[in-house]
Order: C-alpha cells, then structure tokens, then sequence
C-alpha cells in the first residue's frame, strides 16, 4: 500500500499539519497510536457520570493567530468565543475578590490602564507594571518573536521580573499566575524569553490578543474531530490504536511506514509525536541525520498538569463567572463547566500547573488538597456536598522551559522527506495549543515547499 504522506500522531500538531495538506489537495494518511484524537488536548467520557471530561483544561486567546486560523477552516472557530476585552477574577490568599477589567482603549494601553485601574494591589505596585513601557514599545516596532530573541538564554522569569523592577504583589496577582498558565513551570526555573514572547504576543497592537476562548465543547470536539473529518472528506485516512514505525530502506532514506501492522509505502512523513515518543519512531534507532534530534528529545524533561474535576450538589463560583483565577497554590484556576457547556455538565475543573507535588499524591489527597484550599477561598462551597471527583494527571503535559533546557529542532530535517511538528518544536512559543497548530502549519509549508521543487 502507497500513501503520498504520512502524518505520525493525532495531536493538533499532527491534525493541523494534515488539515492544511488536505486542504492544499494532497492526500494524507495520519496515523495515531491511541484510540483517541487529540493528544494532550482531548476528552474522555467519565465512566460514572457519564459526562464528557476534558483531560486538562485549555484557555485559548485572541493572540491565538494559528489555532483560530486552524478552527476557522474547521467550521468551530465560533465554538471557542472570545471575550469582547478581557477580563478576569482573581481570588486573593484571603478570599478576597479583585476583577480585572480592561477598558476600550487602543492596543495595548487598554492592558495597561486595565492593570492600573487593577483594585487588587496597592496602586504603588500596580505603578511598576509601567516600567514595562519600553518592552511593549520594542514588541510594536519588532514584533514579539524579534523582542523574545533578545532575552538573555540563562535567565529564568523571576530573574527577568526582577531585572524590570516588578512589585512583589503585582508579580503574585498577575505575572507568576500568567507565567504557571503559559509555561506550566515555575517562575524561577522557567526561561523568561518564551514568558517574553507571551507577554509580546498578549501586548500587541490587535485589542483582541488578550482576550480570553474558552471551548463550549469538549476538546476533541473543538478540533481532533472535525479535523478527521475535514481530512477524510478530502481523501485521506486518519488511523487509530495504530503504533507508528519507520522503515529506512538500505541508503538510510525514508522507505515505509507501519500503522500497526500495515505498512505503508512513503517517502514524507510529518512526525508529530511529542519529544518523549520520538525514540519509538526507529526500531533500529534513529538514523545519523536525526541522532541529534533523537538525543536532544531524550534529555528533553517534562512538568506536570493536574486537573481535579469535582462534581458538587451547588453552584460554587458566583453568577455570571465561568472562571476565576486563585493566588498561590496549589491549584491556580477553577473552572465551571456548567456555565461553558451548558447542561452537558455538572462539574468544575480546577487546574494545577507545574503541578510536581499535586501528581505524586494519590487521588484522596489530591482531592482533598484541593477542596481545602477552595473551601478557603470559595464562600459558596460551605455546606456543599462532594458527590464524585475525577482526578486527572498529565505527568509529561508539556516539556521543561529551563534556560539549560536541549535546544528544539526546526520543522526540516537533515533527513530528506522527514519534518517535525509539535509544540516542543522551535516555535518560540511554550507548549501551548498554539505551538502545535502553528508548528503542523509550519511543517506542512515545508512539505509543499519541497513538493513545488520537484
């Protein structure tokens, strides 16, 4: 059996990749190990409730470029809505309430005024957000990825916030829960200039870009299901429980792909597998052309996310919120799926980021970890009853952004017909849905570009 292109893994790297193939007019066959699409971005149905469950929750914004790009082929872009500007609820160590509110303002000083006019903090600390003036200026004139550039490679994110004098409280309230979310990493292990390209992206010149998405669907049906279909309706096959494996031929080219056992005569092929699967790919190992990148994922470290998902017999953030950040940990997000699904849910998610301690307890204390804390913090949870938790663990959610963190590879290969996606791949980016769409999108350029020469 011949297949003009394979695509290795499902996530949305692997899908974005083969969706702009398929849309380009080729043929794609995608190959998935798991029985479900999606990757680290997918649902599950809880076995109990029957409910559908995110296994992790994810928060798109208007910086998104790619990804919406991506939906917007997909007909779903309208299913992950963005705020008119944004605004958000934090949650103090006290329980004490401050929402941040952006007013209509050009880009960026609505992000600006919105942190000055911030309630939460003394306006003293608010006032150092505005040393930042000059970084914001850089990010207009040379765009975020030219301003990430510069930032030295060893500093970490609290060194960077240091170096430009924030405020202690400003930091807590705003930058380290933005730095979790983004980098799911400390703050000072974490490389600042990914943080920096964040930060560029959240302060440039579209009024948009800060905005927060959030699916009013389960994940795989925001994106993994739609792009199967999007791919098949164009030709191609989408293959699932299907373990990759790449067969060289006796010159070390691309020969053949196996989806299980069926083999697939090819000579490009998209991996899009996360770093801690790329070894599988090579039986034999990997061959002289992609050592480097094969060692280089090996010694590539992962950090945790855990969500716990609690079903209780009330509502527990106040009306009209659909989430609200918490200051300190260990959890830093709670999420309610009643109010973003509709009734097609009876339960809150709440997300632990850089979540070491959290991944290591079994899920009694993880859960009761958690209810501790919210139970501080969330007046309306007194007096409700815990009917079920789901405790869901990603112990490899996304790789170390450590300044001595292996250097990632680009989308082309000293292989010739082999290219790489996935949000561990040179994107400038932390591993955001973001990073995978835009690194598909990149990959799948590079196989046009190749296809044109011929």
């Amino acid at each position: 059996m011949t297949a003009p292109i394979v695509v290795i893994g499902a996530g949305w790297a692997g899908l974005a990749a083969a969706v702009r193939l398929a849309d380009a007019g080729l043929s794609v066959t995608v190959v998935e190990e798991s029985p479900r699409l999606g990757g680290r971005a997918t649902a599950f149905v809880d076995r109990e409730s029957g409910e559908r469950v995110d296994n992790g929750q994810h928060v798109l914004f208007g910086c998104y470029r790619e990804t919406y790009a991506f939906l917007r082929r997909l007909g779903t872009a309208g299913l992950a809505p963005l705020q008119p500007r944004l605004e958000l609820t934090m949650v103090g160590p006290e329980g004490e309430r401050a929402r941040l509110r952006c007013p209509r303002l050009p880009a960026p000083w609505h992000l600006v005024a919105g942190v000055l006019r911030w309630g939460a903090i003394p306006v003293s600390d608010r006032r150092t957000a505005l040393r930042l003036r000059h970084v914001i200026k850089e990010v207009r004139r040379d765009g975020a990825a030219a301003v990430a550039a510069r930032v030295s490679a060893g500093t970490t994110v609290d060194g960077w916030l240091a170096e430009h004098r924030q405020s202690s409280k400003l930091t807590e309230w705003l930058w380290h829960p933005l730095a979790l979310a983004a980098l799911n990493q400390s703050p000072a292990t974490a490389s600042a200039a990914p943080f920096v390209r964040v930060l560029g992206e959240l302060f440039s010149s579209d009024p948009s870009s800060a905005s927060v998405g959030l699916p009013a669907v389960p994940l795989d049906e925001l994106g993994a299901v739609p792009a199967k279909a999007f791919i098949e309706s164009r030709g191609g096959v989408v293959h699932q429980r299907a373990p990759a494996r790449i067969e060289l031929n006796d010159r070390g080219a691309i020969a053949a792909v196996y989806a299980g056992d069926t083999r697939f005569e090819t000579a490009r092929v998209v991996s899009a597998v996360p770093w801690f699967a790329f070894g599988r790919l090579f039986p034999r190992g990997a061959p002289p052309a992609l050592v480097q990148v094969a060692d280089r994922a090996a010694a590539t470290e992962s950090s945790p996310i855990v969500t716990v998902n609690l079903w209780l017999d009330g509502p527990v953030l106040e009306p009209g919120e659909r989430f609200v950040g918490l200051v300190r940990g260990p959890a830093q997000w709670v999420f309610d799926k009643r109010a973003l699904w509709d009734d097609r849910a009876g339960h809150i998610a709440v997300v632990a980021s850089g979540a070491d301690s959290i991944a290591r307890m079994d899920n009694a204390e993880a859960t009761e970890t958690v209810m501790r804390q919210l139970r501080r913090l969330l007046p309306r949870l007194a007096g409700l009853k815990l009917l079920r938790s789901v405790v869901v663990r990603e112990h490899r959610a996304t790789f170390s952004l450590a300044p001595d963190a292996p250097p990632r590879p680009g989308a082309v290969t000293e292989l010739p017909g082999f290219y790489l996606a996935g949000d561990w791949t040179d994107t400038g980016l932390p591993g955001t849905i973001e990073s995978a769409v835009l690194s598909g999108h990149r990959a799948a350029e590079a196989v046009l570009r190749d296809i044109r020469r011929v």
